[in-house]
Formats: C-alpha cells, sequence, structure tokens
C-alpha cells in the first residue's frame, strides 16, 4: 500500500477512532467499537469490551472504517485476540473507556482485545472545487478524480 494513503488512514483513524467490527461467519451484524490507538504498534489496535460481547470470543475478523470527515474509508481484514499483557491494558485504560466499564480495569468481566490486522482497503476521498460542482449539478464525475484507493498491508 502508498505509504501516503497508509499515513492519511492513520492519522484520520486516529481522530475519528470508530469502527464497524464483526467476526467472520458470526450470525447478526458488525457493532461499533472504539479503538484504542498506538504509535508505536505496527497494524494492531485494541478493544476493551464485556467479555459476553459478540467479538469477545475472537477469530478472524472485518472492520470497516469511516472517518469523522468522510475523508478516508477503510475494509480491514485480521484476527481478534484477547490481550493479556497488564501493562497495555494500564496505557489504554482512560476515562472514556471508564465510563463504559465503572468497575474499573480489574473488573474480571471486562476484556482487553487486540485487533491483528492483516490487510486492508483504503479509500481517499479528496474532491476539488471543480469536482463538487460537478457533483452538485450532476456532471460525469471519473474515480481518478475523487480520490485515491490502495490494497495491501494498513
Amino acid at each position: 500500500m502508498d505509504k501516503d494513503i497508509r499515513e492519511t488512514f492513520w492519522k484520520s483513524f486516529q481522530t475519528s477512532p470508530f469502527i464497524m467490527i464483526k467476526l467472520d461467519g458470526a450470525p447478526g451484524h458488525a457493532e461499533p467499537m472504539t479503538a484504542q490507538l498506538d504509535k508505536e504498534a505496527h497494524h494492531a489496535v485494541w478493544f476493551f469490551a464485556k467479555r459476553d460481547n459478540r467479538i469477545a470470543p475472537g477469530g478472524k475478523a472485518m472492520g470497516q472504517v469511516m472517518t469523522k470527515g468522510h475523508d478516508v474509508f477503510a475494509c480491514i481484514d485480521g484476527t481478534i485476540v484477547e490481550e493479556t499483557d497488564p501493562a497495555l491494558r494500564d496505557k489504554h485504560w482512560n476515562n472514556a473507556v471508564e465510563a463504559w466499564f465503572p468497575n474499573g480495569k480489574t473488573d474480571p468481566s471486562v476484556v482487553m482485545l487486540r485487533f491483528d490486522i492483516q490487510d486492508g482497503e483504503v479509500w481517499t476521498a479528496d474532491m476539488g472545487i471543480k469536482d463538487v460542482f460537478k457533483l452538485l449539478t450532476g456532471k460525469p464525475i471519473h474515480g481518478q478524480d475523487a480520490g485515491e484507493h490502495a490494497l495491501g498491508a494498513v
């Protein structure tokens, strides 16, 4: 994947760290999760969840990201596993997480999950004023005019 698109993805995901995620083959729909991101990590994000959450069993999963400004869209594929490193749990625990899990980080019903990302597909939307005008007036827009697209490791 192009380095610029990868960097754009991670910057946008940092400012809007929400993902719709679902285990492969599991019944039901994807659900929104707040990702805990770490600049030192490569190809991994974390989530806190209740042990009875539909993604808590772990396994192959797919997530969709659409950032706040609708300038980056991504579909990422990987594996969810339980994170057992207490230092990482401490590092990522914060007031926002505490609001969801008021019994604290030692609550045995709360699990920390790591999503190890294998690959992804990322689209960036970067339409100039000319293309916005085309959109508003129904004129044809060519895919390459609307942004960039890349496949591979994120």
